[in-house]
């Protein structure tokens, strides 16, 4: 195939489908409107971008983001080769310094001799034979209402919230204190600790706190707005029950404050989010919080008083397909071979599940490319499991789902949690051997350009 693959949307997705068609020997050509056309979530015109957090989850192996890392390793998945050589100090999590991923990505595909970066906006869906959309976390207006109308769905769209991120130098380390969860020593994060008065406190301050009046594009239609259940904000966990964030983001499990030798009530965790380790990131405090009583509610809390921010918590709104109505497991258009769909627009959550959208949208149009039929990733997979979520849930109330075991479908017997995930995890990574064994699997290769 001669003419170039559209892939639009040079996001987490968009930038590993076009990183795995090129090495495959496929021209492409990447679309992404940023700078010229900017998001409200977006700060940069680079590609892959993290918006909200800097971490891609736990690399432990029994834990599901670890597990789909071994995956997306075994499938010579770029992004998380990028992610690794400029990984921050994150305990047992995967986390990066946010710039220096988007900056590397991005000169990955402008160095790559069969990827061209075309920085415009793409107001339709391409008629091209093969073709990528992954066009999240903010499809723009124009080319929102053309995937609506080829879906027939009156409404893509709910709400993410981001997290604030402080600097370092501001925190009061005579009550911070690092640590990771029931590690002796000097852990990757920072800690600070609050006792039952304090946190009850700072609970009725946040339930009395004043959010962010939405934006046009935020009520444009007359939907409630529909938050994602795993990156909620704080203050709607909070109205769940006064000890929904103790819980929750705050839980102290495993935590000792040095000053009391115990277990604080409630802790707010702050994660590296730099090369440098200048600034760090509020574990699970996403918030649409208006940015004054945002900054001095976060400086209620001990060892905060001068804390100095680098960036508030806001809220922007995300776009997503009723994808079990119109999406196969491969992620191809029910009704439009050769349309294939990435990232968060499927309903596929979280960065690593995005990544591996990208991949697997890849692949699919590899096949097509090759004249054959996409085959989907084998179910004990969990990438295989996520997208045949995305593509079998009930439809009319979907909503994105993040990977996790229990996507996998159960082993017989009766066997304690250890066990039953050591066996998931084996199982997986051999019926995804076997399955890039198969003659149908469309594996990417290093091709030289003409």
């Amino acid at each position: 195939m001669n003419h170039p693959i559209p892939i639009l949307g040079a996001g987490l997705a968009g930038s590993e489908a076009a990183w795995q068609l090129a090495e495959a020997g496929i021209d492409v050509r990447l679309f992404e409107m940023r700078p010229h056309i900017q998001t409200p979530a977006h700060q940069t015109p680079l590609c892959a971008e993290l918006v909200c957090s800097n971490s891609l989850g736990s690399v432990l192996p029994d834990r599901a983001a670890g597990l789909l890392q071994m995956e997306l390793e075994a499938l010579s998945c770029h992004l998380l080769e990028v992610a690794k050589s400029c990984a921050v100090p994150a305990g047992s999590a995967l986390a990066v310094d946010r710039d220096t991923f988007a900056e590397k990505v991005t000169q990955d595909l402008k160095n790559h001799p069969r990827i061209e970066i075309v920085r415009e906006e793409v107001q339709k869906v391409p008629e091209d034979a093969v073709s990528i959309v992954a066009t999240g976390p903010l499809t723009s207006e124009s080319l929102a209402a053309d995937i609506q109308k080829l879906a027939g769905q009156e409404h893509l769209s709910f709400f993410d919230a981001i997290a604030p991120v402080v600097t370092v130098a501001s925190l009061d380390t005579e009550i911070v204190f690092r640590a990771s969860r029931r590690e002796e020593g000097n852990g990757d994060y920072w800690n600070a600790p609050l006792n039952r008065e304090e946190y009850e406190a700072f609970i009725a301050s946040l339930l009395s706190a004043s959010t962010h009046t939405p934006k046009e594009f935020e009520t444009a239609h007359p939907e409630a707005p529909r938050f994602f259940e795993r990156c909620l904000p704080i203050e709607i966990l909070a109205a769940r029950g006064d000890d929904s964030l103790r819980f929750g983001p705050m839980r102290p499990v495993g935590l000792t404050d040095p000053r009391t030798g115990e277990e604080p009530w409630a802790v707010l965790q702050m994660r590296q989010e730099n090369l440098s380790g200048t600034l760090a990131n509020l574990v699970g405090f996403q918030t649409h919080i208006r940015h004054g009583e945002q900054e001095a509610l976060l400086r209620t809390i001990p060892g905060m008083s001068n804390a100095e921010f680098a960036r508030l918590g806001s809220i922007h709104r995300n776009t997503f397909l009723d994808s079990p109505r119109l999406l196969e497991p491969t992620l191809e258009w029910r009704n439009q071979a050769g349309l294939f769909m990435a990232g968060q627009i499927t309903g596929m959550e979280g960065y690593l599940g995005n990544i591996g959208s990208g991949l697997l949208a890849a692949l699919g149009a590899l096949s097509r490319i090759n004249g054959t039929e996409p085959v989907p990733l084998p179910r004990t997979t969990l990438l295989g499991a996520l997208a045949l979520h995305v593509a079998k849930s009930p439809s009319g109330n979907f909503q994105p789902m993040k990977v996790q075991f229990g996507l996998l479908p159960p082993l017989l017997g009766k066997m304690g949690k250890a066990e039953r995930r050591k066996k998931l995890i084996e199982r997986s990574m051999d019926d995804l051997g076997t399955h890039r064994q198969n003659p149908s699997f469309p594996s990417t290769h290093v091709a030289p350009a003409d």
